[in-house]
């Protein structure tokens, strides 16, 4: 038996029970994996809230670590004892273990900590997607990144200065903004208090950026448009704020010929050699110390529903994990 976080109706953080579950023996494919850590993210929130439909009961979570207990037939990448970190579907990463397919789980290397590979798994392939996988991005570029003083905007903003892109950070403070410094942003501009697509014009000299990355969704998405030059790319990859309306496509055009693309982190990494290849980039960049990876706030497993209503607040910075 493992203690589970699950919900039966989908609503706010009062509807995250936590039970007792059977964890069995994996099948092929398969491992069974007794887990250090888990991370907490907006994918869980959209889950738990019904903005993303699933099929009720559910368990949650999409991103932990631990150590591997039994492996199935046809599992070559893993055995028991290899300690080991995924972001993975199906859900179910608040539990103590859990039997899940093998195919995304990764070797975790002996230098990073199990709450540090809970708290970067999601939100580093994330931005290893966003900045290898996307669209061309080369020195000197110019990105756009919202909510930069979270879990995946930390994380980008000290990818951006490895890679020498530049990247201008928005965030809900002045406290958040100079973190978003703190950790390689070229430029930063409190959303609250000022106009981000004035400023981020001004700091371009009037061109705008090459790229904006989007998580926040309906309250930026119009704003994150006017800040794009001529055939530039507005990646949306989230939806804290609210889901984008639909957009008229003929505005893509009056606005410069702009590229839109809505992917997920799920699509790049379906494929096994790809997922294994995109966490060896992050766990070169932990390794090196060119990303040092923010734990915010730790979390007991009973206390998930405190968890999730402080990411929904937007008072967390950094990574949340809940710690198993």
């Amino acid at each position: 038996m493992a203690r589970t976080v699950i919900i039966e109706a989908h609503g706010g953080p009062e509807v995250l029970k936590l039970v007792d579950r059977p964890v069995g023996e994996p099948g092929p494919g398969q491992i069974r994996i007794r887990q250090m850590a888990a991370g907490i993210n907006f994918i869980d929130v959209y889950q738990r809230s019904g903005l993303y439909k699933m099929t009720l009961p559910a368990a949650l979570g999409m991103e932990a670590a631990g150590v591997v207990e039994a492996v199935g037939g046809g599992v070559a990448h893993l055995k028991p004892g290899d300690r080991a970190a995924y972001a993975s579907q199906p859900p179910g990463a608040y539990a103590e273990a859990r039997v899940m397919p093998a195919a995304q789980v990764c070797r975790l290397p002996d230098g990073i900590a199990f709450d540090t590979a809970a708290a970067m798994m999601l939100k580093g392939l994330t931005v290893d997607y966003l900045f290898n996988r996307t669209t061309p991005l080369s020195r000197g570029d110019w990105v756009l990144f919202h909510a930069a003083a979270g879990g995946v905007g930390l994380i980008a903003c000290q990818w951006a200065r490895s890679e020498g892109i530049n990247l201008i950070a928005t965030a809900g403070s002045d406290e958040k903004c100079r973190m978003a410094l703190d950790h390689g942003a070229v430029a930063a501009i409190n959303y609250r208090s000022g106009d981000f697509v004035k400023q981020a014009r001004e700091i371009t000299g009037g061109r705008g950026v090459d790229v904006v990355m989007d998580s926040v969704g309906r309250d930026t998405f119009d704003g994150s448009l006017d800040c794009l030059r001529p055939l530039g790319m507005m990646i949306s990859f989230g939806n804290a704020s609210g889901p984008v309306p639909p957009v008229d496509i003929l505005t893509l055009a009056a606005k410069g010929s702009l590229k839109i693309t809505r992917p997920t982190v799920f699509t790049h990494i379906t494929d096994h050699a790809t997922c294994q290849e995109m966490a060896g980039r992050l766990f070169g960049k932990v390794l090196s110390g060119a990303v040092k990876v923010e734990i915010g706030r730790r979390y007991p497993l009973a206390e998930v529903a405190e968890a999730h209503r402080a990411l929904e607040a937007r008072a967390t910075t950094g990574s949340t994990v809940l710690t198993l």
